[in-house]
């Protein structure tokens, strides 16, 4: 198998983990780079909950599809903005979780209740709902995301992105994990938000390939267990 089916093999695994985990729903869309100007992403109209390679597509950074059954999805400009902004990313992952959008639509920020949650905070908002299918609103995304690793866009969803894709998919687990503890905890009480301190030892201890790979290994094996 070549690398590029391996990648693709890679995205239907990574959307299928969250279409089964729901924090991906009906729509929804996950990417890695290839190369300077080129990325896989799956199509627009493929069904999220029974994904295969054939519904993965290889675009240019302008959405012309170079190899593949169908279009990308509209919000193909928030992958290939990003991609062009940050050097560092070769992957990346957009949907709309529940926990996390109901913060933003709430206006509450997110704060750091969960280890692994942590690990985004501070975790910046695009202050509109928009969608990104389109470059101006992928500036606006960019400029709200810097050079951190996820951001939230307001009443709308979240992106998280890595260096590889079992780094996008990992943080958004996280991010998605800690919205909910947070959510719940302010139900009985006051939220404990961890300090600069704590924040610190989270990202030395939890950051890391290992830990990532078994969180990725973890969610896999119920993927293959419920097939």
């Amino acid at each position: 198998m070549s690398d590029t089916e391996d990648q693709k093999q890679q995205i239907v695994r990574c959307i299928r983990m969250l279409e089964r985990s729901g924090i991906m729903d009906y729509n929804g869309h996950a990417s890695i780079r290839l190369g300077d100007n080129r990325m896989l992403i799956n199509i627009g109209s493929c069904q999220r909950s029974r994904l295969t390679t054939e519904d993965i597509c290889t675009i240019d950074f302008d959405g012309n599809v170079i190899e593949g059954n169908g279009k990308p999805p509209l919000e193909f400009h928030l992958h290939a903005g990003i991609y062009k902004a940050r050097a560092d990313v070769d992957a990346v992952v957009h949907c709309h979780p529940r926990w996390s959008t109901t913060l933003s639509t709430a206006g509450v920020e997110y704060l750091p209740v969960y280890a692994q949650g942590s690990l985004v905070y501070p975790l910046p908002v695009l202050d509109s709902p928009d969608s990104i299918n389109n470059p101006v609103m992928s500036g606006r995304l960019n400029e709200t995301l810097g050079d951190r690793p996820a951001a939230l866009m307001k009443a709308h969803g979240a992106v998280t992105t890595g260096k590889t894709l079992i780094d996008a998919f990992v943080l958004l687990n996280y991010l998605e994990e800690n919205a909910e503890r947070q959510y719940m905890a302010a139900q009985i009480g006051t939220p404990y938000a961890f300090t600069p301190a704590e924040l610190s030892l989270c990202r030395e201890k939890l950051w890391t390939p290992s830990l990532f790979q078994r969180t990725w290994d973890h969610f896999s094996a119920k993927l293959d267990d419920n097939a």
